[in-house]
């Protein structure tokens, strides 16, 4: 067969495709624990930096050690005995019995369904509560942001923010990530004196004088899909539909940490 007619160069590509595809199935599959584990360090570094940790701990490991996961169901805002190690979001997602579809207004978000159960977490300091760190997320821009919000332990002020996977423009929408934006958010407050979520990512530039200061965050510059898609995350999340029975319960003394 001649080396340059047109069925040799049609096999010797077949051949190098199947080759190459055989490659980087087999480095797909032998990296895919790695990959896994990658995702849980870098959702458990968000954790940690949202609240702060390694300003009161010398490792990253002690700050870990801090923490205690807690299932919660999000319809009473009381505890769950769902065991921790096996719960998983995208499994509850995909289950019609475990997740709530919402509508409407109900659906601020736009995360169309909603888990009867997330996973909390309670950061203790010399056996006493400090930090609460709950996941959040809602859609930007191109798609959904995912995070975790932390509060101090007054349950009202906030200690951080943090998205671990979004799809944002960089320059703008992805301005989530940076370090003087997220810096802003540290000792604002999330309700009022009557319980209702006032967080907010404004349009342009908080004012310090104003009355609503301690409830606003500087607007994205040129990304106010952006900006609103986070009000709208934060305000479901923090209201009745989200974790807000639970945090209240939590301040009414309804549950005891010690028994979580």
């Amino acid at each position: 067969m001649q080396k340059d007619s047109i069925l040799n160069i049609i096999l010797v590509g077949i051949g190098l495709c199947t080759i190459c595809g055989a490659v980087i199935s087999t480095v797909a599959v032998s990296l895919k624990d790695q990959q896994e584990q990658n995702v849980i360090f870098d959702q458990q570094s968000k954790i940690i930096d949202a609240a702060r940790l390694l300003e009161f701990y010398p490792s990253s490991i002690e700050a870990l050690e801090s923490i205690k996961e807690v299932i919660v169901d999000l319809n009473d805002g009381q505890p769950s005995d769902y065991p921790s190690d096996q719960y998983d979001l995208d499994t509850i997602l995909r289950d019609s019995s475990q997740h709530k579809v919402l509508n409407g207004a109900d659906d601020i978000a736009m995360i169309s369904v909603r888990e009867n159960i997330s996973k909390v977490f309670i950061e203790y300091r010399n056996n006493e509560f400090k930090t609460l760190i709950l996941p959040v997320r809602g859609y930007g821009l191109w798609g959904t942001l995912y995070g975790y919000l932390a509060l101090d332990s007054d349950l009202n002020t906030i200690v951080g923010l943090e998205f671990y996977k979004h799809k944002e423009t960089p320059g703008l929408g992805a301005e989530v990530d940076n370090p003087n934006w997220k810096k802003l958010w540290n000792g604002k407050k999330v309700y009022d004196e009557n319980g209702l979520v006032q967080i907010e990512v404004i349009k342009g530039f908080s004012n310090p004088g104003s009355e609503e200061y301690s409830y606003e965050v500087d607007g994205l510059s040129g990304a106010t899909i952006t900006s609103k898609g986070v009000s709208n995350l934060l305000a479901f999340w923090l209201g009745d539909e989200g974790f807000g029975p639970f945090i209240n319960n939590l301040k009414n003394k309804e549950i005891k940490l010690s028994d979580v």
